[in-house]
């Protein structure tokens, strides 16, 4: 299976924050006969570890597996399901939405009143949340309580399209295009051991990537992931995080974190030499995993590789294909000039382009 067609199984399957387990059951089945151990914490991290040739530094690569969606909060007597969003979703994205519910996949569509009811302050004003109800067809309470129960979780019932100027449309893109580029960068071998970690709960807090780097202890991370873009007609130019189709987008600093510039001159200095189009993340909002990886222990060299998602957080985000190839590309290739560790236990330079790890005891620098 190619890593696109991965992609598209990844991103038809529901996995919301806090309710990963099917996306987790899928990519340990795809990674398991390619690494040498892997662990699920308490948390629901799926950690996989993959013994490197040489003695390098411990890097750790992270893609989350959750996506933003729903839970059900309240079952009305007629029926009808109270919700609240799990993640970030605009309150208008939900309207008309097509969803499925629970382990059994119960389908239902989130209704509001039709516009020939609305007086002229509804049809101006903004959605109202509130009165958003998920409904699936159930006469009363009774009846929707023998399909679904209070925390039960909610997801875009959206699959898949291939479409236009070779662009993918689908829900959960952030950050399925993470996950289906880390499974097939496991699948090589490289001379640093790599920890990946498929982890959990990144849209509610960040949460996962806190407990896997806990365990890991790297000494290198690096998030791959889905990024804003917007690159529609009508936008200044100042608003366009990211461009679809122009390579994947490198974050320099966002709300969670400013990456380590050492780190980032080099996988700057690999997309030149392999000739991989990149472009930077030219607005600071989200975050993402690195901002809490950044500060486990004494602390990680971390960044960001990522994909530009057009209508991110919505059941119907566009991709580029070929910024998730060069994102895969561009990794695999990074993952090659890490440092490797000599006899002495000093990190040497692995030709150029290169990083060192380094700490100071006693006001001597050991490189």
């Amino acid at each position: 299976m190619s890593a696109l067609d991965n992609l598209k199984k990844l991103t038809a399957l529901d996995g919301v924050s806090g309710d990963e387990k099917p996306v987790r059951d899928y990519i340990l089945s795809q990674v398991k006969d390619y690494v040498d151990d892997y662990w699920i914490d308490n948390l629901g991290n799926l950690i996989t570890y993959k013994k490197g040739s040489g003695n390098g530094p411990r890097v750790m690569l992270d893609a989350h597996m959750d996506e933003v969606g729903m839970m059900v909060t309240q079952i009305n007597s007629d029926g009808l399901l109270k919700f609240q969003i799990v993640g970030g979703i605009e309150d208008r994205v939900l309207v008309g939405k097509r969803v499925r519910i629970g382990e059994n996949k119960i389908p239902g569509v989130i209704g509001l009143k039709p516009i020939h009811l609305q007086d002229s302050t509804e049809r101006t004003g903004a959605v109202n949340k509130k009165k958003l109800t998920i409904d699936i067809g159930a006469k009363d309470k009774e009846q929707a309580e023998a399909k679904v129960e209070v925390g039960d979780t909610v997801a875009f019932a959206y699959d898949p399209v291939d479409f236009g100027d070779n662009k993918l449309m689908a829900k959960a893109l952030d950050d399925r295009v993470g996950c289906a580029a880390l499974i097939e960068i496991l699948k090589d071998n490289y001379d640093c051991d790599i920890y990946g970690c498929f982890t959990v709960q990144e849209e509610i807090g960040l949460k996962g990537a806190k407990t896997a780097s806990f365990q890991v202890n790297p000494d290198i991370a690096i998030v791959l992931e889905g990024t804003t873009c917007y690159d529609l007609p009508g936008a200044e130019e100042q608003s366009m995080s990211t461009r679809c189709g122009q390579g994947p987008a490198l974050t320099i600093m966002d709300r969670s974190v400013i990456v380590d510039s050492e780190l980032l001159k080099l996988i700057e200095d690999v997309a030149k030499i392999k000739a991989i189009p990149y472009q930077y993340k030219q607005t600071v909002s989200g975050g993402t995993n690195a901002g809490r990886i950044q500060v486990n222990g004494t602390g990680v060299k971390v960044a960001v590789i990522a994909v530009p998602c057009r209508y991110i957080h919505t059941p119907v985000s566009v991709m580029d294909k070929s910024d998730f190839e060069n994102m895969l590309k561009l990794a695999k290739e990074v993952l090659k000039v890490i440092p490797q560790v000599d006899s002495s236990g000093r990190f040497k330079n692995h030709g150029e382009p290169h990083i060192n790890l380094y700490r100071e005891e006693g006001g001597k620098k050991y490189v």
